[in-house]
């Protein structure tokens, strides 16, 4: 799972992120009727600081599917791609509630745009 995630401090990520875990751990044990460990004990945590930085996450987030399956059309149906408005000659986005917060900082909101917007058949670089 991959996730951009707006904190004030470190601690709050953590303690978010680790939130997050508990309850999709228990929503997916409930739902194979199991117990145990679903989330791996760590994650990467890393502080965007330029539109460059945020557009490339971005990209890694709501495209990472392309990079695993070749010839894909459109968007993730599984990811919250169809409520972003900062793809390149998409006209339509969702009208439902959003499962997504809208951002609060500048540079996620507004200031990755100065990078460019995303194409839709965009990937992220292989070799991550």
């Amino acid at each position: 799972m991959h996730l951009i995630v707006e904190a004030t401090d470190r601690g709050k990520t953590s303690r978010g992120v680790w939130g997050l875990a508990v309850r999709v751990a228990r929503a997916v044990n409930r739902v194979l009727r199991r117990h145990g460990s679903v989330w791996g004990d760590r994650y990467h945590v890393r502080a965007l600081r330029t539109p460059r930085e945020v557009r490339n996450a971005l990209v890694y987030v709501l495209q990472n599917f392309r990079k695993h399956l070749r010839g894909v059309v459109g968007i993730d149906p599984c990811s919250s791609a169809r409520w972003f408005d900062g793809f390149r000659g998409r006209d339509r986005v969702e009208q439902s509630p959003s499962v997504v917060v809208r951002a609060r900082s500048w540079l996620l909101r507004l200031g990755w745009r100065r990078a460019g917007l995303i194409d839709l058949e965009e990937a992220p670089a292989r070799g991550r």
